[in-house]
């Protein structure tokens, strides 16, 4: 299967082929090549930032309601293309087909449909002041630098696209070096949805690429979706230059159970929290706090429904566990699975697997001190821990220096609001899980990130306000 783009890089309106080290793009199914990339080279960089820049200014001139017409034609471009796009993201990132088909593309669809209805209800203030008055004006930042993750990098594209471009700002996109697919076809939809040449750029390439990237003189914002350790160097190099930040990172998220909740509904929120697409989701609910009179009903049940999970080819539409992206992120799985039974875990289920594939796993009688516990194993692995009461599953769960998400599952809705609105996490959710439509705000607080994704909240990290004071009568100065 063969997924090779025109080009590897896409400047100016076209695609461009990279002067810098080769990228191959492998199947994390079976670890062949399905296209061969090269990194953009400094040089490149810099002429994708210098075109952006230039264009910018006469993207943003244009009628709010315009540039939001261009964005409403992509998403209705991605939707009719949608299987097509699936199974480049399959090939991509190794995720089944049956997921990719509903939550990768279609999400992307949705953001650049959101903001584009919404660029041009974007407003400013009117504030009296007696015979004088001030108004203030939302106004686009400039060039703003996006850097994807591996993990939803089409989605991700289009959430840092969307907010972007609505607000008349131009886009330089470097996708992760490994799933660099997408962001070549959003480029491809984008221009055929009649978005101005050099107003979104695409370039490939590892670490350096970013660097050069987020350094750019051009560049007046940086949005990051990635780990902790990526983003604290990515935010000291954006704060050189005063950029403006959104940094979208990693977590260790608590999903609490009480054992007043429906069991079925908590197990399946667990499922969709640790072992949706493969485990590789930032916001997953990896601690997994349940009451201790639930806990060992929860774990029978859970083990009844992963046992006849389907792995295998992720082009079979009945297969529902893919495979991990690429062998060192696997080794780091089964590191963490190994450390869990060494530190004294019971393995409820699944284990180490084989080759690219891990299993759903599930630990229980587990500490808050192991490593399981604390540190982010973006893999399959789930940790059930048991609590007594609501005061010690809300310490418990805030004893972590992540905060990007958390789950409650309750019948008690005044627990469940009680409870959330002490949790120390950006974003939460009551009897439901990692369920992130366009029109709510996304994100972390503590060391999971600064800023939002999607909504109307979005629009504050892609503007900036300018206050202006109209004054009416004579000026009356001292001297």
């Amino acid at each position: 299967m063969i997924a090779q783009p025109t080009a590897s890089l896409w400047i100016g309106g076209k695609p461009v082929e990279g002067q810098g080290a080769e990228l191959p793009v492998l199947y994390p199914f079976t670890g062949e090549p399905v296209a061969m990339l090269a990194e953009a080279s400094a040089a490149q960089v810099a002429e994708a930032c210098a075109t952006a820049a230039k264009a910018q200014g006469e993207w943003a001139a244009l009628p709010p309601v315009e540039r939001g017409r261009v964005l409403i034609r992509a998403a209705q471009i991605i939707r009719e293309r949608n299987d097509d796009l699936a199974r480049i993201e399959t090939l991509d990132t190794g995720k089944p087909i049956q997921e990719t088909l509903v939550a990768d593309w279609p999400s992307g669809a949705d953001a650049l449909e959101f903001f584009g209805g919404l660029a041009a209800s974007v407003t400013g203030q009117h504030i009296p002041l007696g015979a004088d008055w001030a108004y203030t004006m939302r106004v686009p930042l400039g060039v703003c630098a996006g850097i994807g993750a591996w993990n939803y990098p089409s989605q991700i594209a289009c959430w840092k696209s969307a907010p972007a471009l609505a607000m008349g700002n131009a886009m330089v996109f470097k996708p992760s070096e490994e799933t660099p697919l997408g962001a070549l076809k959003l480029a491809e939809i984008l221009a055929e949805a009649g978005l101005p040449d050099d107003v979104f750029n695409v370039v490939q390439g590892r670490a350096d690429v970013g660097g050069a990237l987020v350094g750019d003189p051009n560049v007046a914002k940086v949005s990051l979706t990635g780990s902790v350790p990526t983003g604290r160097k990515v935010y000291a190099a954006a704060a050189e230059g005063m950029r403006h930040v959104t940094m979208e990172l990693g977590g260790k998220s608590p999903l609490i159970v009480f054992d007043d909740a429906s069991l079925e509904d908590a197990v399946g929120a667990a499922i969709l929290a640790n072992f949706y697409s493969s485990g590789q989701i930032c916001s997953n609910g990896t601690r997994v706090f349940v009451q201790r009179g639930l806990v060992e009903a929860f774990l029978a049940r859970l083990t009844e429904r992963v046992e006849g999970v389907r792995m295998g080819d992720p082009m079979d539409p009945e297969t529902q566990l893919g495979p991990i992206i690429n062998p060192a992120q696997a080794a780091k799985i089964r590191a963490a699975i190994h450390a869990g039974t060494e530190s004294g875990a019971r393995l409820v289920c699944g284990g180490e697997g084989e080759g690219a594939f891990i299993p759903p796993t599930v630990f229980a009688d587990a500490t808050d001190d192991m490593t399981i516990s604390r540190d982010e194993i973006f893999g399959p692995v789930m940790t059930v821990l048991s609590f007594d009461d609501e005061d010690e599953a809300i310490r418990r769960a805030n004893d972590t220096g992540f905060g990007l998400a958390a789950g409650v599952f309750t019948r008690d809705l005044a627990r469940a609001h009680r409870v959330v609105g002490r949790l120390e996490a950006g974003t939460c959710w009551i009897n439901a899980y990692n369920l992130t439509p366009v029109q709510m705000p996304f994100g972390g607080v503590k060391m999971s990130g600064i800023g939002r994704e999607n909504a109307a909240a979005a629009i504050e990290h892609y503007s900036q306000l300018k206050s202006v004071y109209v004054g009416m009568g004579v000026v009356d100065a001292p001297y």
